[in-house]
């Protein structure tokens, strides 16, 4: 329990983002995991369609910061290299 009024709207706004956040990373990850089974599924060229679409959602999940820019670029990275 929040001791003062500012400490339950941090707590208020924390879920808030808390929502936000999940919601973001959930769907990056989604696209990350039906990325990589067409690729574990020899099936590049699908996979390779996709690709855009799991760029957009980390950027989106980074500028939001749910996740560290950093590691957005990594994930990309990692799977530009199974695309090749």
């Amino acid at each position: 329990m929040a001791n003062t009024a500012s400490a339950a709207k941090q707590a208020r706004a924390a879920l808030r983002r808390r929502v936000v956040n999940r919601t973001l990373l959930q769907a990056a990850r989604n696209a990350q995991k039906k990325l990589v089974s067409l690729i574990e599924a020899g099936k590049k060229t699908e996979a390779a369609k996709l690709f855009p679409e799991l760029q957009k959602r980390l950027d989106r999940a980074a500028k939001g910061k749910a996740i560290h820019r950093n590691r957005s670029a990594r994930i990309k990275s990692r799977i530009a290299h199974l695309l090749r």
